[in-house]
């Protein structure tokens, strides 16, 4: 079934469309007769598309019952089968009936009338000659509407095929061609006879399975040339006799089988089988194939580490030779400060080289980003250009790049790339924005030389010019390493972001700025040069009066002067804090001296102890940044910072502060002496301590934050580097018989954890080449034949090493036995003469033990599985251990990624990123691997020794994985001869065979073999090929061995080049001959001829001709003793120091001994006279076996050589009782804050002194608890409003806490004091005091005239029908509402201050265009209180604030100059009316010429005290001024019962048990206030 667009798609490519078959009756009417094939071209497309529409059902409209009947489906599948069985014998019998009448009247009955419908099919869509091949392009560009169920697709092998139809019909005509079409004719004729039963689905699909059949035969056809000859007549009797093969094809099929999945399934390729991960991880992606095929060493095309799992692909173009100049200037000031200080300096050291020093930087960067050679092939063919400042004296040469500094060169050129890529950025946005800035044109652009002031200098256009921006991310920057952004979606609009800076330059106020006059720039122009260039024009105005000139004429509008002149401020202080230059010197000072400080948090106050390794830097004070580059102390401080444990400050002393500020004030001062300039002056001032304090300083504290980070970062990661460099930049294991760099056989043995019950010892022998012999395991090496076992392997394997290596303390008793079987000594220790016959065997072998931290690894790698999966795991950890004996640099270059498991900077490394890491361990592999070179036949042979490859100078791990493949691929068996085979067997492609091919070597079978020279020398050795020469040097190799054995040309004439090479290295007397010749000499002449540099590689040459690849790298050594120790019992120097105290366990004792052992299996020993503080009589009156007693470490004594490790100590109990904290304390770094660090640790000594103190009081009271706050609050929390919790206070035993429950999940806490109070706690004092001035005798007492007499007054007030419950937006929203609403009334309403329990907010709007403003009441047991003014009762309380309001109002909206109203936003010039006047019944007395703040404290009222300060608003505008003593008088003394309210009934929610108490109190619960 398909749907209308497929079967449009199906007419166009299907030459047998539009011819419809006969269905049976219960199915369906036929349309026609489908025998009569006359009439049919005659149909038209519109007749034939209805006709079709009538027997094809949509896809759409039959996809549920196509699944409803899959069942029924599959059996007419078996019946199609058996039918298709019987078609074929009836159309067999067809065929020869009409062959029959074929010959005997000589026409043809087929071909007429299949011509005809096959022309029909053709003549609707498409022209009759367009191949079958252009079809199938067509059909697979529209697959997406097409659908697969009901036409042929073209699958994927197609496509790669898409030319076989025409390949097949080469030698055909158009004739042939044609009889093709008709035999797919003849399959439908048949087809149709037997299948009346099939619906339209059915017979669709045999008709697929027809051309598919003959697709194939074409296809065989086509396949075999032999057949090219036959004509079609003669090719479809064979076929019509003999079928097509596949007659009985219905026979292989299993009945179960769906016939459908005979078609054709598509190519698989792997990313249809793998998952984009698994891609990523085998080097599969586009990027890796882009690696492959580019001539660039891969390292080069990676921006992180070939190590890394997540490397990514770098963009940076090469450098040009004219950026060369520019970037050895930008490198050098960057490289060192050691170079800054020998060479830049004119006292320096080398400051008459710093010339050739910039010469050598240049040199590097053009071999490194122009020619893009590598690091290891500048460093051994190019030295002479970056090491030596001329060719000619070979003496005393200083070296002007070292190794590492040439990696330095490399990585600050990578940045240098980075860098001019975002200043042609920067270059482009500023063309974009289209404006001509002199400024940036003469100051900011030729003063850039940072990525930070490209970001600063593009901040900066975009302030500047923000009015520019034409499209979104006008002022973003975007670089092909960024990260790449989503795409956008479609989100709701979001309110303009405008800053405060945007919006104060778009007002009056930039005018007004002008007037301080001098531009911002000009600023910074006198700022850098050393004379004013700008001068300050002075107004005639002072500032005030100048700023009143731009106040807006609306007084609703207009903005007091102060507050002009701070915008202004602000706005130049903006444009000060972002200028680059400013920016950029701010940068300069911290880098040099800026300080870092730290104090610790509350948490790190409690938790980092004089024991904790962060203690060192707890306290730190003004330590100078340049000491933090020394070591990883910053790291440390930044994970501390991470954990919420301490606060980073990083600061300029004050005396650099004060002169950049000084040299601003004078670069913006006026030199005028008059009263207007020295306003101005002091204006101008304020902007620079505002540029200074809100943005330059806090630019440069967060840039030399990240700086300082990825200094030490580098740092660490560099340590790291050399530490494994250490550990591998070490031949194999030398023994006496062996050269050095020669491979020893080794015998590896472990016994795993030692236990003699569960372990056995587990043996593995590896030989020379590596390759795993023999592995065996024995019990012990006690038992005889236990022992003999392992005498007799050691005599058949002979090895060279024995390695040992285990899991505990145990091994050393494993390593003790071997000797004595491969080393036996005297008591004395010497050794002892072997009379048996393999004495001479055994004393060649050395017995070591071995590192293992790489075996331990391997134990349970991935590569162990693969290569030695039957091994037991002890077995397979012994390998590693032979392995690492063998060649440490393999084993370690082996682990891949997981190298940073291993520990090579103990408490430093895992602050370092794991890509910074990697980056620089692969540079220590790929040095020391390019030391060494590599054999590169051995390589493509041998798995493990492949790993070397990668890190081959311009080899990676994907290009390497190509040269193997190819060199595997050679018909020579997969090695090469010479390295010209590189390049003529396109190996290598040109570059990459430029770095590669001295580190690559090859091995000559013997030197002593000479070769005469023939036309074709590819197949032939060259020894130059087995050393470290460079092929573009091995003319000067020839040349000084020809000289060195005196040959004329005529002596070599007709020989292999190389053959005076030969002849030079078998020459005994090489040595002498190489030596008499005059390199130096030689070195200046080349020099003179041809400007080469030439003198280190001559002397490299000289080394090679004496020694090929001679081993340059000192001999594995056995590890020390401390390492011994560290690897069996994880124990280390710092954990075993003298003076600690440890847990042992006593194993035996002694007469004037006894024997412990520590928890790491350390065996020691405690003597007699420090088992007690006494001699006691006899040990065992001490000390019993299996006891554990504590220690104190008094010596370590190690032994490697008789495998001896003990520690001594005493557990006398004076010794033990004084403790370890001393030794364990650590030491605090020099710069200390010690006022800082005596405070908290007083602070912390009072609160574990209140700790101590603190007991459970017993008081008999029902409402006391044992609680704290939280536990108060809890037990409140299920209780009703007022209820009250008694519990002690943590300020002492003077003291009580009392919690009550103001309204639910609010608590107000009150402190009560007793100044008679009982030192036992069991009881209470005869006086209470609450806030200083509220006295009771009891608890009882407090409870209800306090506590229960505030409940009453916050219930009441609750119940009031101006209070709103919920949070203080929704009353500000309510009241906004109603004033909308009703325009001409005011409204007003209370609500609860949730943070501060006890306390209500008074809110109101006094018109509609006014703000909501916010005053406070304060509840206490006698009144409330809006602000110092107490009222009663909520009447009172609604009466003081309106009374209040109206009285502020008439203040701040009467006459006198400058008056505005109370919503103006501007404080008035003056309050009208003489000071005293009142209105009747209050008095309110106004600061002048300040916006009044009702939080702050007052000086005191005549009653109740000092009221404690509330905390002030966000702002203090509009608000009501303080009270002074001349306010609202206090009402009757505290007690006086109020007048008795209405009855009312209680609101919902509140305490039934109260309701009463509340009718006796001032006001009522429905009481409405006076109308407002």
């Amino acid at each position: 079934m398909s749907s209308p667009p497929a079967s449009a798609s199906a007419e166009h490519d299907d030459p047998m469309v539009g011819i419809e078959e006969p269905v049976e009756e219960e199915d369906a009417q036929p349309a026609h007769d489908s025998d009569d094939s006359s009439e049919e071209p005659e149909e038209d497309e519109d007749e034939e598309a209805r006709i079709r529409e009538g027997f094809i059902v949509d896809e759409e409209e039959d996809e549920e019952e196509e699944q409803d009947d899959e069942e029924v489906k599959h059996k007419r599948k078996k019946r199609k089968r058996r039918h298709h069985r019987d078609a074929d014998d009836d159309a067999v019998l067809e065929e020869d009936d009409l062959e029959l009448l074929e010959e005997n009247t000589g026409g043809s009955f087929r071909n007429k009338n299949r011509l005809t419908r096959l022309r029909r099919g053709r003549d609707s869509e498409s022209p009759p000659v367009a191949s079958s091949s252009k079809r199938k392009a067509v059909v697979v560009s529209e697959d997406e509407d097409l659908d697969a169920d009901d036409l042929e697709l073209p699958q994927i092998q197609d496509i790669h095929r898409i030319w076989d139809d025409e390949r097949a019909a080469a030698g055909r005509d158009d004739d042939e061609d044609l009889e093709d079409d008709m035999d797919n004719f003849i399959d439908y004729d048949d087809e149709e006879e037997g299948t009346g039963g099939m619906d339209e689905e059915e017979r669709e699909e045999r008709r697929r399975e027809r051309r598919r059949l003959e697709k194939e035969r074409r296809r065989a056809l086509g396949s075999r040339p032999e057949l090219t000859g036959i004509d079609a007549n003669a090719w479809d009797e064979i076929h019509e006799v003999f079928g097509d093969g596949h007659d009985y094809d219905w026979a292989l099929v299993d009945e179960d089988e769906d016939y459908a999945e005979e078609q054709v399934k598509p190519e698989m390729n792997y990313h249809d089988v793998f998952e984009p991960s698994e891609i990523k991880a085998r080097l599969l992606t586009e990027d890796d194939d882009l690696i492959r095929a580019q001539d660039i060493p891969e390292r080069m095309q990676l921006a992180t580490s070939t190590l890394s799992s997540s490397s990514t692909l770098s963009m940076f173009k090469p450098l040009a030779e004219d950026d060369l100049d520019d970037a050895a200037t930008w490198v050098l000031t960057r490289l060192s400060q050691r170079k800054e200080r020998d060479y830049f300096r004119p006292n320096g050291q080398y400051f008459n080289l710093l010339e050739d020093l910039v010469g050598a930087i240049t040199f590097a960067l053009r071999f490194l980003f122009v020619q893009e050679f590598e690091v290891p092939y500048v460093w051994a063919h190019k030295r002479d250009y970056v090491s030596y400042p001329t060719a000619s004296d070979s003496r005393n040469k200083v070296e002007l790049l070292n190794l590492e500094e040439l990696w330095r060169v490399y990585a600050l050129g990578q940045k240098y790339r980075s860098f001019i890529e975002r200043r042609k950025a920067l270059e482009s946005l500023y063309t974009r924005i289209g404006v001509t800035d002199e400024y940036f044109d003469s100051e900011i652009r030729r003063k850039i030389d940072g990525i930070e002031m490209i970001a600063d200098a593009t901040e900066w256009l975009g302030m500047r010019y923000s009015d520019k921006k034409k499209e979104k991310n006008q002022f973003e920057l975007h670089f092909h390493d960024d990260v790449e952004e989503q795409p956008e979606v479609k989100k709701r609009k979001l309110p303009s972001n405008l800053s405060a800076y945007e919006l104060t330059k778009k007002s009056v106020v930039s005018k007004l700025a002008e007037g301080f006059g001098i531009k911002p720039q000009e600023i910074v122009i006198n700022f850098a040069s050393s004379e004013t260039a700008h001068f300050v024009e002075d107004q005639d105005l002072n500032p005030e009066a100048f700023a009143e000139q731009f106040a807006d004429p609306d007084p609703l509008k207009a903005q007091p002067a102060t507050e002009l002149l701070r915008r202004a401020r602000m706005l130049i202080a903006t444009e000060l804090g972002k200028d680059p230059l400013l920016r950029q010197d701010m940068r300069s000072r911290f880098k040099t001296e800026a300080r870092i400080s730290v104090l610790p948090t509350e948490r790190g106050i409690n938790k980092i102890d004089e024991h904790h390794p962060y203690f060192a830097f707890k306290y730190l004070y003004q330590k100078p940044v340049v000491e933090m580059l020394e070591g990883p102390q910053f790291l440390h401080i930044l994970a501390a910072e991470a954990e919420h444990l301490v606060t980073v400050f990083i600061t300029l002393p004050d005396e650099a502060k004060a002169s950049f500020e000084r040299r601003l004030q004078e670069a913006f001062s006026s030199d005028s002496y008059s009263d207007n300039a020295k306003a101005w002056n002091a204006e101008r001032m304020r902007v620079v301590s505002e540029a200074i304090e809100q943005h330059l300083i806090p630019v440069g504290a967060k840039w030399t934050r990240e700086w300082l980070r990825e200094e030490v970062e580098d740092l660490v990661a560099w340590r790291c580097a050399e530490t494994l460099r250490d550990r591998i930049d070490v031949a194999p294991f030398k023994v006496e018989d062996l050269q050095p760099g020669e491979t020893p056989s080794v015998l590896a043995m472990s016994w795993g954890k030692g236990d003699p019950h569960k372990d056995a010892i587990s043996m593995v022998f590896l030989d020379e080449a590596g390759r795993l012999r023999d592995h065996t395991k024995i019990d012990n090496l006690s038992d005889a034949d236990s022992k003999a076992e392992f005498e007799e392997l050691v005599q058949r394997r002979k090895p060279d090493v024995i390695a040992i290596g285990g899991f505990s303390m145990a091994t050393t008793k494993l390593s003790m036995r071997v000797k004595e079987i491969i080393h036996p000594q005297s008591q004395e220790g010497e050794p002892m003469e072997q009379d048996h016959a393999n004495a001479g065997v055994y004393s060649r072998i050395a017995v070591t033990y071995v590192l293992d931290e790489v075996a331990r690894i391997y134990q349970h790698s991935k590569r162990v599985a693969d290569e030695f999966s039957a091994l037991s795991p002890i077995a397979k950890y012994c390998v590693g251990l032979a392995r690492y004996v063998q060649s440490p640099l393999n084993e370690y270059v082996a682990l891949g990624p997981d190298i940073t498991t291993i520990t090579f900077e103990e408490d430093h490394q895992q602050l370092v990123p794991r890509e910074k890491l990697l980056t620089s361990l692969e540079r220590a592999f790929v040095d020391i691997v390019n030391k060494v070179g590599v054999d590169v036949n051995r390589a493509v042979m041998d798995p493990y020794y492949q790993h070397l490859l990668p890190f081959v100078c311009g080899l990676g791990p994907r290009k390497a994985q190509v040269l193997v493949k190819k060199i595997a691929a050679l018909n020579k068996g997969g090695n090469l001869l010479n390295r010209d085979q590189f390049i003529k067997a396109g190996l290598l492609t040109t570059k990459i065979f430029l770095n590669a091919a001295s580190f690559l070597k090859i091995p000559q079978d013997s030197l002593g073999k000479s070769s005469k020279r023939h036309n074709d020398d590819s197949d032939l050795q060259d020894p130059l090929d087995s050393t470290r020469i460079h092929p573009e040097d091995y003319d000067l190799a020839r040349k000084m061995a020809t000289d060195a054995l005196e040959l004329d040309e005529e002596d070599v004439h007709g020989e292999h080049p190389s053959h005076v090479v030969t002849q030079i290295m078998n020459d005994p007397d090489n040595v002498k001959k190489l030596d008499e010749l005059n390199l130096d000499e030689f070195a200046f002449s080349l020099m003179e001829s041809g400007g080469e540099r030439k003198r280190h590689v001559l002397n490299v040459i000289r080394s090679e001709l004496i020694r090929p690849y001679f081993e340059a790298r000192r001999p594995l050594q056995q590890p020390g003793e401390w390492e011994v120790l560290t690897m069996l019992s994880g124990e280390t120097e710092r954990t075993l120091r003298v003076g600690l105290i440890v847990s042992v366990l006593v194993l035996r004792t002694m007469r004037n001994n006894v024997t412990v052992r520590l928890d790491s299996g350390i065996e020691g020993v405690i003597n007699s006279q420090y088992l007690a503080d006494q001699a006691p009589a006899s040990v065992e009156a001490v000390v019993k076996k299996g006891q554990t007693l504590p220690g104190v470490i008094i010596d370590v004594k190690l032994d490697l050589a008789r495998d001896s490790f003990l520690i001594e100590l005493s557990s006398r109990p004076t010794d033990v009782a004084a403790g370890d904290s001393q030794f364990r304390r650590v030491k605090r770094d020099d710069a200390w804050n010690h006022s800082q660090w005596e405070r908290d640790k007083e602070m912390q000594a009072r609160k574990k002194r209140a700790e101590v103190e603190k007991s459970r009081r017993v008081i008999k009271h029902p409402n006391f608890h044992n609680f704290n706050s939280s536990q108060a609050e809890a037990y409140l929390d299920k209780q009703q409003r007022g209820d009250v919790v008694i519990r002690p206070s943590s300020k002492g035993l003077n003291h009580l806490a009392v919690t009550w429950k103001v309204d639910d999940k609010l608590y107000q806490h009150i402190d009560v004091v007793e100044p008679n109070a009982d030192p036992t706690g069991q009881s209470i004092g005869g006086q209470l005091i609450v806030e200083g001035k509220y006295e009771f005798s009891d608890l009882d007492e407090l409870i209800v005239n306090h506590v229960q007499a505030m409940a009453r007054r916050v219930e009441e007030l609750m119940a009031f029908d101006k209070f709103k419950a919920g949070p203080e937006d929704e009353l500000h929203l309510f009241l906004k509402n109603f004033v909308a609403a009703n325009p001409s009334k005011s409204a007003y309403g209370f609500t609860l201050n949730r943070k501060r329990p006890g306390h209500f907010n008074l809110c109101f709007l006094a018109n509609k265009n006014a703000t909501v403003q916010t005053w406070p009441v304060r509840v206490a047991p006698e009144a409330y209180y809006l602000f110092d003014t107490p009222a009663p009762g909520v009447p009172e309380l609604c009466d003081a604030f309106k009374v209040r309001h109206l009285h502020e109002s008439q203040n701040l909206g009467g006459g006198g100059a400058g008056g505005k109203t109370p919503y103006s936003g501007r404080t008035p010039a003056r309050t009208p009316g003489a000071l005293g006047s009142a209105t009747p019944g209050r008095m309110s007395v106004r600061q002048i010429g300040r916006t009044p703040n009702p939080y702050a404290p007052t000086p005191g009222g005549p009653i109740g005290g000092t009221t404690p300060a509330y905390p002030p608003p966000a702002s203090s505008w509009g608000m009501p001024p303080p009270q002074t003593p001349y306010g609202y008088q206090t009402p009757a003394p505290f007690g006086q019962p109020p007048p008795p309210p209405p009855p009312n009934a209680a609101p919902p929610g509140m305490n039934p048990q109260r309701a009463a108490l509340i009718q006796n109190s001032a006001g009522a619960w429905n009481q409405n206030g006076s109308a407002w």
